[in-house]
């Protein structure tokens, strides 16, 4: 069945990945991010490659104003979200806490965790007029366990548990699943965002070993999204088959996949 689903930070990595598998798929989209430009080349590939229908929804997640009314907003047909993919994320430095930057703290504190509360805030209405949904939240094994200079990006990640566990409670009475895919190492822009542009650094993250790919993450998010009404996977942690957890990565050699 054709379904339609939301998809925050959608122009690269994780939310990328999302949007070409549900396309691909048979699902109408609404793609979500800060390039417009970037979105409208996106809707325009995935509406000639898989005779799908693709809204783009223009905003920034950290925006509180900007992203009610542009949800808001939506046509009609568009308010009927099936699946939210919370998506839109990000890590800033990798600095010990008495050095970090306060200015990214608070970019990571607005997009991880502000963000994917307001845009949840303001779809949930939407799925409890149908009295079903599915709300799924990229966490990461970073949320599990705090690593040296890890510090508040590691604890935006503890909140997407703890935000998708209090969810999943208290949206049981409207039958809205709620899942959190907690990613382990995945090769994407994600480490050059991270040091800020520089190449070189964030290669060295992936040295060594095969990480996952945003595509293996995108496949694992259509499954959950893909159960029967009365299943819910509450928490899934994928990690390449080199990592143990959020610290122990075996750096040995690289697996052909």
């Amino acid at each position: 069945m054709k379904r339609i689903v939301f998809i925050t930070g959608a122009t690269s990595g994780i939310g990328n990945a999302c949007a070409e598998k549900f396309a691909a798929n048979g699902d109408d989209l609404i793609i979500n991010g800060r390039r417009n430009e970037r979105l409208e080349e996106i809707k325009k590939t995935l509406e000639q490659k898989y005779n799908t229908e693709v809204f783009c929804a223009s905003f920034d997640v950290q925006n509180k104003e900007e992203v009610f009314q542009a949800i808001e907003q939506f046509p009609e047909k568009w308010k009927s979200v099936d699946v939210l993919i919370n998506s839109a994320g990000l890590a800033l430095g990798r600095d010990l806490f008495d050095e970090a930057e306060i200015e990214d703290w608070d970019t990571m504190i607005q997009t991880n965790i502000n963000g994917l509360l307001y845009v949840s805030k303001a779809v949930i209405p939407f799925m409890m007029k149908k009295n079903t949904g599915h709300i799924i939240n990229i966490g990461s094994t970073a949320g599990d366990v705090v690593y040296e200079r890890g510090n508040i990006y590691c604890a935006s990640k503890s909140a997407v548990e703890a935000i998708s566990h209090g969810m999943r409670i208290d949206l049981l009475r409207h039958h809205i699943k709620v899942t959190n895919i907690k990613p382990g190492a995945v090769e994407t822009e994600f480490s050059v965002v991270r040091f800020k542009g520089d190449e070189e650094k964030a290669d060295k993250v992936y040295e060594g070993f095969a990480p996952l790919t945003a595509t293996d993450i995108a496949d694992s998010i259509f499954y959950c999204a893909s159960l029967p009404p009365n299943v819910c996977i509450n928490d899934l942690t994928i990690t390449p088959t080199a990592q143990a957890d959020g610290i122990y990565i075996y750096k040995g050699r690289v697996n052909e996949k």
